[in-house]
């Protein structure tokens, strides 16, 4: 098991959990350090390794359109090594990853199509406030599949953190309603609402968030505080239909992207940032509920490519 710290996996630990990318990364990378090929080659075949990453083609072509211009002509692979760290750590960097709680009571919503690990991640977050001292309460939204209601209460009961949950198909936005007044009734620090994710292309599901947003913006000024769309790396360049559809819903403010150490594809990571303009504000490196970092575009980029 990694280690933890402040309850959730080490950072260090990175390197470790993204194995699966970084490993083919820094092969490849190292070939063309032994290579001695000119700076063009060796751009053409960097395009090559980031798309196999699934980096994606718009993505990729600004990177090396900057690398062009930022290295000589005759650069050696290591200087174009580290031009390249520092594009993918701006671009991962431009918008801000921290969270923006900073009033009590909070409320996060975790959007997302079933499947995607948004029970989870919720349960991840409710782990992760609590190890700082905050008093956390999750909203069991999802009334239309009684086993996304079941999950939560489960993972409430192990990590001894209350959960609100309604009959099997009532209106999500009245049992979050409910759960605002629990939260404003017993001085909660922290409203954690998992929400439901049928299809991503149903409009009725749109309109759903839609009310649910509003149910809680009228009961707490400035709330929702965090509107986080649960994405899975595991499908990579796949993901970004589905984040476009849910940005159709008002005030995502950033990603959780999960499953990132099941996949050789961690290159999606820029693609969804650059593409959607959304910073990435946690990453799932595992099942364990531990398993949780806060994402520092710097420690990323380095433990992929360095």
């Amino acid at each position: 098991m990694a280690g933890k710290y402040n309850g959730c996996a080490v950072l260090g630990d990175l390197k470790e959990r993204l194995l699966k990318t970084s490993q083919s990364l820094r092969q490849k990378f190292q070939e063309l350090l032994e290579s001695g090929k000119p700076r063009d080659k060796i751009l053409e075949e960097i395009a090559e390794i980031l798309i196999l990453a699934d980096t994606g083609i718009a993505s990729t072509d600004k990177i090396i359109l900057s690398l062009k211009e930022q290295t000589r002509k005759d650069a050696p692979f290591e200087e174009i090594r580290k031009a390249l760290q520092d594009e993918l750590v701006r671009i991962l960097a431009q918008y801000p990853s921290e969270l923006s709680i900073n009033s009590s009571p909070a409320v996060i919503m975790m959007v997302g199509v079933n499947g995607g690990g948004k029970t989870t991640s919720l349960a991840k977050l409710a782990h992760y406030f609590k190890d700082k001292k905050k008093k956390a309460l999750l909203v069991a939204a999802d009334t239309f599949r009684a086993a996304a209601q079941e999950q939560l209460t489960i993972w409430g009961k192990r990590l001894n953190v209350p959960v609100i949950r309604g009959q099997y198909g009532a209106d999500p936005a009245a049992v979050v309603y409910d759960a605002l007044k629990s939260l404003k009734a017993h001085s909660y620090d922290l409203l954690l609402v998992d929400t439901a994710g049928r299809i991503h292309t149903n409009t009725n599901l749109m309109n759903e968030l839609e009310k649910i947003r509003r149910v809680i913006a009228r009961e707490i000024a400035g709330a929702p505080h965090e509107i986080l769309l649960v994405l899975d790396s595991t499908i990579g360049q796949n993901a970004l239909p589905q984040a476009r559809e849910f940005l159709k819903f008002s005030g995502i403010t950033g990603i959780f992207l999960t499953k990132l150490d099941g996949t050789a594809k961690g290159g999606s990571v820029i693609s969804i940032v650059d593409e959607l303009r959304l910073p990435i504000k946690f990453i799932g490196v595992g099942e364990d509920v531990q398993d949780l970092i806060p994402f520092s575009a710097a420690k990323f980029v380095n433990a992929l490519i360095s």
